[in-house]
């Protein structure tokens, strides 16, 4: 089940977030802060969180300003690779960037992250450049994706991926 993101969210998610970017992960501080702007009236990102029996399964989040998403996180535990959950989460943060009229969405993603990268191109992102030692502590560097705003019906189908 994906539903909004709260902040008694925010710990189990930490756990899911330092175990998959073990040197990288966000900070408590960071998901706050990203809460903070997600709700009311000028509310600009919307976070989700996917439960599987009482358990967080997944996460992600899409910031909007000025008419561009950015795709700020999204994981899934590694018991959900392949189960299409990733697929889901991105389907709702293009339908929230959508909501918030935006005509583009980019994101990052590691260069060293092919399936996740297949998975963005399935979506119609398509590369546009690098940033250098982005991923820090390890001085990875990400891979800047962006897709062109598309109605519902012309995202790929999440069944069975």
């Amino acid at each position: 089940m994906l539903r909004e993101m709260r902040w008694w969210d925010i710990a189990p998610v930490l756990e899911l977030e330092r175990e998959l970017f073990p040197e990288d992960a966000w900070s408590q501080g960071m998901f706050w802060s990203e809460l903070a702007r997600a709700r009311g009236p000028h509310a600009t990102r919307r976070y989700l969180v996917a439960e599987q029996a009482g358990r967080l399964v997944g996460y992600g989040g899409l910031a909007a300003v000025d008419g561009t998403g950015d795709i700020q996180t999204i994981a899934t535990a590694r018991d959900q690779w392949g189960t299409g959950l990733g697929a889901r989460l991105l389907t709702e943060l293009l339908g929230a960037a959508t909501d918030f009229e935006c005509h583009e969405v980019l994101l990052e993603v590691r260069v060293d992250n092919l399936r996740a990268q297949r998975l963005y191109e399935r979506f119609g992102f398509e590369p546009i450049g690098f940033r250098r030692g982005y991923y820090q502590p390890g001085n990875v560097d990400a891979l800047v994706m962006r897709r062109t705003t598309q109605t519902s019906s012309e995202a790929p189908s999440v069944q069975g991926t």
